[in-house]
Parts: C-alpha cells; structure tokens; sequence
C-alpha cells in the first residue's frame, strides 16, 4: 500500500500524468487487425500526411481513424495550445475490446458463432 495521506497520493499520481496531446475512441466496431493496418501506415508521420493517408485509404477503419485524428488534433491545439504544423503521430495502437457472440443458423439445425469483435484505438500526437 501507498503511504502518505490521501491527497498527498494523489498529487503524486497527477505529477506522474502524460501530458502529451492524444484521444481515444473505446467500443470501435472494427477488429484489432484492421484497424492496425491503418495505423500502421500513419505512425511516425507529421499529421497532415497521417490525415491524407487516412482519407484516400479504401478501408473502413481509416474512416474512423481519421475522425479520431482530427479529436487528436483539436485536443492540442484547444488544450495544449501547441500547433498544427510541428505535430506527429508518436504512438498509435488498437487494444482488444470486447466480443459480441452472434449465432448463424447452418445445415440440419446446426448453429455456428460468429464474434463480432470491437477495438479500443488511441492515438498520442507530440510536438517535432
């Protein structure tokens, strides 16, 4: 256990805190594997070449990541006052999130399961 009075712990967890802008959207319908393939293009690349990226590519989960992009660069330019033009994507990753079970009817009353499986995707920017 942590020692030190209550408010002294949590001024040392704050202390600790990431300051760098990011967002993060929980519950995507879009499984692990697809989303990495989006963001594993846009990873280490200033924002305006990850945005047209994500734009021109064909995917379903580009659309969501661009959305989630352009949260990431609102966050700093509002809250962190940094700017558009000296921001990267420093770390980009896609958590399992959890499975929904669905049933296919088959032959002879069989029934196969089908997971529909979500994604928790986070983007960190940071400043060249």
């Amino acid at each position: 256990m942590a020692k030190g009075h209550r408010s002294q712990i949590k001024r040392e967890r704050n202390a600790q805190k990431d300051t760098r802008p990011s967002a993060k959207l929980s519950y995507a319908r879009v499984s692990v594997q697809k989303a990495c393939y989006v963001l594993d293009a846009i990873r280490g690349k200033d924002v305006d070449t990850a945005l047209a990226i994500v734009t021109y590519n064909p995917r379903y989960a580009s659309e969501v990541i661009a959305k989630l992009l352009k949260s990431a660069i609102a966050n700093a330019e509002n809250n962190n006052g940094l700017h558009r033009e000296n921001l990267y994507v420093e770390e980009c990753y896609a958590n399992k999130g959890p499975t929904m079970k669905r049933i296919r009817p088959r032959a002879q009353g069989r029934a196969y399961r089908i997971e529909k499986r979500m994604s928790h995707i986070t983007i960190v920017l940071n400043e060249k």
